[in-house]
């Protein structure tokens, strides 16, 4: 059983929406989990998990309003998302594990500015720090993808690495989903403020990349200075 100010949530938000009345991505997602159910909400968090551009902050929340519309239980939505983004995430994992780090070793080794260093160091970290790695990865916009692919070249324990998969997920899409049903037709709110804290990450990124570039940049120019 719900509690009392869940399942009274969508009615008093809102009046009941139908996907008619939604149109372009978002409104194929909601006619996709509409005609699949559980199903269809764990192909789509699993197609997220593969694809970071498929935003997340879109596809929970219109999980949680397609529960609200009655489509399925909001209990099913959420189990659907964490075992769509288990599933993605495996997938990850394992492209990591094949790809090995021997063979990321060469392909870095071939990137302007990157030295093997930089990936050893990368990979030691991970392998230090990689449990926390991975749960609270799944819980940042573009790394909760991202961090199964080291984790696979890693090679963590693949029990370890699914449990901590599945307690980050459950966290993340269990706030997404349920905000999503609460709000009701004004899921896209959940979007908005999620979509502030990813580009947030997204700049964050850029400034450590820029940051990365001009710094081996100079080191590189110092060197050739003083082999000169």
């Amino acid at each position: 059983m719900l509690p009392d100010f869940l399942a009274a949530a969508p009615a008093s938000v809102s009046a009941p929406v139908s996907a008619e009345e939604l149109s372009g991505f978002t409104g194929v997602v909601v006619d996709f989990m509409e005609a699949f159910g559980v199903l269809g909400v764990a192909l789509m968090v699993a197609a997220e998990n593969l694809f970071p551009p498929i935003p997340s902050e879109v596809i929970l929340p219109l999980a949680g309003f397609t529960a609200s519309q009655g489509s399925m239980s909001l209990w099913g939505a959420i189990l659907g998302a964490t075992v769509g983004s288990v599933v993605g995430a495996s997938a990850l994992y394992w492209l990591g594990h094949v790809f090995g780090l021997q063979r990321l070793r060469s392909w870095g080794a071939r990137i302007p500015l990157v030295d093997v260093e930089d990936i050893d160091r990368t990979v030691a970290w991970f392998h230090r720090y990689g449990t926390w790695g991975v749960l609270v990865g799944r819980l940042i916009p573009i790394f909760r993808s991202l961090i199964s692919i080291p984790a696979g070249v890693d090679r963590m324990h693949l029990g370890f690495f699914l449990a901590l998969t599945t307690i980050g997920s459950l966290v993340w899409n269990t706030a997404l989903v349920m905000a999503g049903y609460v709000l009701g037709e004004n899921w896209h709110i959940v979007e908005r403020y999620v979509g502030v804290f990813q580009k947030v990450v997204i700049v964050a990124v850029v400034v450590a990349v820029v940051w990365f570039v001009v710094s081996r940049i100079r080191r590189n120019r110092r060197r050739a200075h003083e082999q000169n």
